[in-house]
């Protein structure tokens, strides 16, 4: 059976996608993905994925011209797609290719898109187990952890590239797209940078260079700034490669865990029990939960781009002290 998952616009989702993909591939399906260039990579570290296919789709609008060229180069090739997005425009491609059978969430009022529906949970579950479910498998759900594997030699050559060492380096991901209320202050990751011993590399995107530029300038000895200089996959290395990574809730974040890295993941507008990080080595830190955190977080999680008031206390109030003793633990 030819199965096409049309995949999720975010790096994080696309890693919590890992083990639907797991699944289906384990009983028998041929798997081959359509994802946008920047989550593509993401695939391409799963061997469960036969194919990727890089759709030419921004962020917003409907781009019906586009979906209907691709669609008519797939028609005939598939048996089932899984559509991975609640938005109507996900669903398109699939309809329009005449793909049999086409499995998702109701979302968007795409109901006549899809052949096979799932009701969207009332609260936020867990966003594995929210993907692992279209597969129609029910049983341990809540068990699934996402994993990625690259090849030996890529590993050694991103590192080879950098003059680095497996295991000596720390890694910081100190970015998050969706917006401040999830980015711990820079000043803590420069404080945390200037307790380690050993040298620490800034990942992300080119978005965030002026981000890491600041944690970075004022120990550039210690702490190399490498956001938006390596290609995804060659980050994905040197973070499997890394002794540990620090992170806020973000995509990185997720690719640290399915390699299986130790890690803290600092929490602050969004919740650990939505996305955590599905890591035995991992340990997170989110104030909401602190009983010894006074005045308690009765804002968190709100799950806003921006503190609604004004003090991201539940960022602010996690030092760098605390972050430093869960790496050295």
């Amino acid at each position: 059976m030819n199965s096409l998952i049309i995949a999720p616009q975010w790096i994080g989702d696309a890693v919590m996608t890992q083990p639907l993909l797991r699944r289906l591939s384990a009983r028998g399906e041929r798997l081959v993905v359509g994802a946008v260039p920047w989550v593509a990579p993401v695939y391409r570290a799963m061997p469960q994925v036969d194919a990727v296919i890089e759709f030419p789709f921004q962020h917003g609008g409907l781009q019906f011209k586009a979906r209907r060229s691709i669609a008519r180069q797939v028609e005939g090739q598939f048996d089932t797609a899984y559509v991975l997005p609640n938005s109507l425009k996900s669903a398109l491609l699939p309809f329009l290719a005449n793909i049999p059978k086409r499995v998702g969430y109701l979302g968007e009022a795409r109901v006549g898109l899809l052949t096979h529906r799932l009701k969207n949970p009332v609260n936020k579950p867990p966003m594995v187990a929210f993907y692992s479910a279209l597969s129609g498998d029910r049983d341990g759900l809540a068990d699934d952890q996402p994993r990625l594997q690259l090849p030996d030699d890529h590993i050694a050559a991103a590192l080879s590239a950098q003059g680095l060492q497996r295991g000596s380096y720390y890694v910081f991901a100190p970015g998050a797209e969706y917006g401040p209320a999830k980015r711990w202050p820079a000043i803590h990751y420069t404080e945390l940078a200037r307790s380690l011993d050993a040298p620490v590399l800034l990942l992300g995107s080119g978005k965030e260079g002026a981000l890491c530029d600041e944690i970075a300038g004022a120990d550039p000895k210690q702490v190399v700034n490498l956001a938006g200089k390596t290609s995804l996959l060659d980050a994905f290395a040197l973070i499997a490669a890394a002794r540990a990574a620090v992170s806020n809730d973000s995509g990185l974040m997720h690719v640290a865990a399915a390699f299986g890295v130790p890690q803290v993941a600092v929490f602050g507008s969004s919740s650990p029990r939505h996305t955590p990080p599905l890591n035995d080595k991992a340990q997170v830190v989110w104030l909401k939960d602190d009983a010894a955190y006074q005045p308690p977080l009765d804002c968190a999680p709100c799950f806003e781009r921006e503190c609604p008031l004004g003090h991201t206390r539940c960022l602010v109030d996690i030092t760098p002290e605390r972050v430093a003793a869960l790496l050295r633990g």
